[in-house]
Formats: C-alpha cells, sequence, structure tokens
C-alpha cells in the first residue's frame, strides 16, 4: 500500500480529523478491529503533543502524519517541524541515566510520561529529535504479519 499523507494546521480541532483518518487507512490496511481503538488513541495522544509545540513555537507550520501499512506493519510517523526549547539532534529521544527514553521538553510534558502512554498503546514506539522538531514513529501488526505467523 501506498503511504497516506496529511498535513493540517497546528489547532485542536483538527487532531480528530488525524484520528478518523489514521482509524479509517488502520482498518483498510488489516490492523484487528480490537487494535484500532489504541490506534486512535495513539495518534491523538502524538498529533495533541505536535499541535500544541506548534502553537507555542511555531503556529504557522503544519503538523504531518504519514500512514503506511509495510511488511506487515501499519506504521504511523508524526511530525512537527519547530524545535521546541531550541532542541536539536540528539537532545530528545536519546537514553537516560536509567536507560528509558529521554523525551524532557517535549511539548511540555514530564520525562517519560508521553513515551508512557505511547508504549501502552503501540507495539512499537520511537522519539526522535529532527534538526527541525520531532518525529514520533509507532506500528501495530496489520493483515500480512497475521497471515504469515
Amino acid at each position: 500500500m501506498a503511504t497516506v499523507e496529511l498535513s493540517f494546521t497546528a489547532l485542536p480541532a483538527h487532531v480528530r480529523t488525524a484520528r478518523l483518518v489514521a482509524t479509517a487507512v488502520a482498518r483498510r490496511s488489516g490492523v484487528d478491529e480490537s487494535l484500532l481503538d489504541e490506534v486512535r488513541l495513539a495518534v491523538g495522544e502524538a498529533c495533541s503533543r505536535a499541535v500544541e509545540g506548534h502553537q507555542l513555537y511555531c503556529p504557522a507550520e503544519p503538523v504531518r502524519l504519514a500512514l503506511t501499512d509495510v511488511a506487515g506493519r501499519f506504521e504511523v510517523e508524526v511530525t512537527d517541524t519547530c524545535a521546541p526549547n531550541g532542541l536539536t539532534d540528539g537532545e530528545a529521544g536519546g537514553t537516560a541515566e536509567d536507560g528509558s527514553p529521554d523525551e524532557s521538553g517535549l511539548a511540555g510534558l514530564p520525562a517519560g510520561l508521553g513515551m508512557a502512554v505511547l508504549a501502552s498503546l503501540a507495539d512499537d514506539v520511537q522519539i526522535s529529535a529532527t534538526s527541525s522538531g520531532t518525529r514520533i514513529r509507532m506500528s501495530w501488526p496489520s493483515a500480512g504479519s497475521r497471515l504469515a505467523g
């Protein structure tokens, strides 16, 4: 399946649209019905965090969402294009002293809180800093992985 891309103005009202589109694409990709609420919640959380950061630091820039079904996995990538608190590559998404992901400063959340919420909703979650913002990548099994297993 091709990637479905969505970019939207950083307004809370658009988070609902992102959740609806992600759920529809996940369903079409063969994500089990029992996981669709998790997809919806995780996309809503990731997009809300991006919207919050954009409203504070770069309200004119769009939030980007990419949805792909690759090798039996439904992948969601939420990318903001602003660097909150002056973050640069490597300052977020690294590891803390205890080995857990370090996301201090991301969209105003306490370190680890957003990652814990997302990790409880998705099979695989990666949060990383880019030179211009933050990328959250999440994935769930889709029809291809269930058929192979």
